[in-house]
């Protein structure tokens, strides 16, 4: 769909265009990065689930602002600015709309997105809730970290959770009564409805040398592809660096009849951080190394991302539109 929709725009360049987490505009006496995402009801998430949970006003409004810092951050920014533009039926009940503008503001306080002021937006009537937020933010170090600078050699590291999210997902949308989840359970449930990105560790790992980076918003193998894909190196993950991960999620597994891995693979909505640093750099605080990244094979011209020496199909992963 993008590839189809960008060469049909035009207008004046910015100083980064499509093609990562955020785009880069030209600014008296400097750059910003923005970023924008949109959060549909049914699509992205659902007001009343299969287990009989109900979503709040404050999930939804605490899951806008995580997905859109998350962007900021994995560019090597901290967020400045956000607008907001909430689509509603006109049965919307005006507590729970309170309730979205709550979550986001906890969000932004609670993650350390401290200078970042809540500027205004938009209000609209449609025929299903829709939370479209635009975030600005500024780069510390003069300029933002790409998906594109992985480097043969390079340490592929990863901060923050693994599968979660698409656990609590699982759980979400399973017929295990939301009453009856063990307090483990409900914790991961969670890490989906209000997602905990490491701001700050875009920054730092910008300020340690990272010369590649994105968000974890579609899954591991999914985003590890894109790197591949951008850098024109192979992004290879190995299994064994991934054991806490499946061990934390078995016993949702277990409860579920399910294997734990497709979630460490290929869930998204953690929000997390994956990054290449140079062999000898000194890995930033939260960071841990997950594989590494690999020069293309003689007569290979499509980069890959490789599990456990395997290469992994394309469409593994998060897919916007797919059914």
């Amino acid at each position: 769909m993008l590839a189809r929709i960008l060469p049909r725009l035009r207008g004046a360049a910015p100083l980064l265009g499509p093609g990562d987490d955020a785009a880069m505009i030209a600014a008296p006496g400097g750059a910003f990065v923005i970023t924008v995402d949109t959060l549909v009801e049914n699509q992205d998430f659902r007001l009343h689930w299969p287990s009989g949970f109900e979503s709040s006003g404050f999930d939804v409004g605490w899951k806008s602002a995580a997905q859109n810092l998350s962007d900021i951050n994995a560019m090597g920014a901290y967020a400045t600015a956000a607008v907001i533009s909430l689509t509603l039926p006109h049965s919307t009940p005006v507590r729970w709309v309170e309730e979205l503008a709550e979550g986001f503001s906890a969000a932004v306080r609670e993650l350390g997105a401290l200078d970042c002021s809540i500027a205004g937006g938009d209000l609209g009537r449609g025929s299903e809730v829709s939370i479209t937020a635009a975030v600005t933010g500024a780069l510390p170090t003069g300029k933002p970290i790409l998906r594109s600078g992985a480097k043969p050699s390079d340490i592929v590291a990863v901060n923050g959770v693994l599968g979660v999210a698409a656990a609590g997902l699982a759980l979400l949308d399973s017929t295990l009564p939301a009453a009856d989840w063990t307090e483990a359970e409900a914790g991961i449930v969670q890490g989906q409805r209000r997602p905990k990105p490491p701001l700050h560790a875009g920054p730092e790992a910008a300020r340690a040398g990272a010369t590649a980076m994105m968000d974890l918003s579609d899954g591991l193998l999914k985003d590890g592809q894109r790197m591949a894909t951008a850098s024109g190196a192979n992004v290879c993950i190995e299994r064994g660096a991934l054991l806490n991960d499946i061990e934390r999620l078995e016993p949702i597994s277990n409860a579920l009849g399910c294997d734990p891995l497709p979630w460490v693979l290929a869930g998204g909505e953690d929000h997390g951080l994956l990054a290449t640093f140079p062999a000898e750099a000194d890995l930033p605080p939260g960071f841990r190394p997950v594989g590494v990244v690999q020069a293309l094979e003689p007569g290979e011209s499509n980069p890959k991302v490789y599990f456990d020496g395997l290469a992994q199909g394309a469409s593994i992963g998060y897919d916007h539109f797919e059914g």
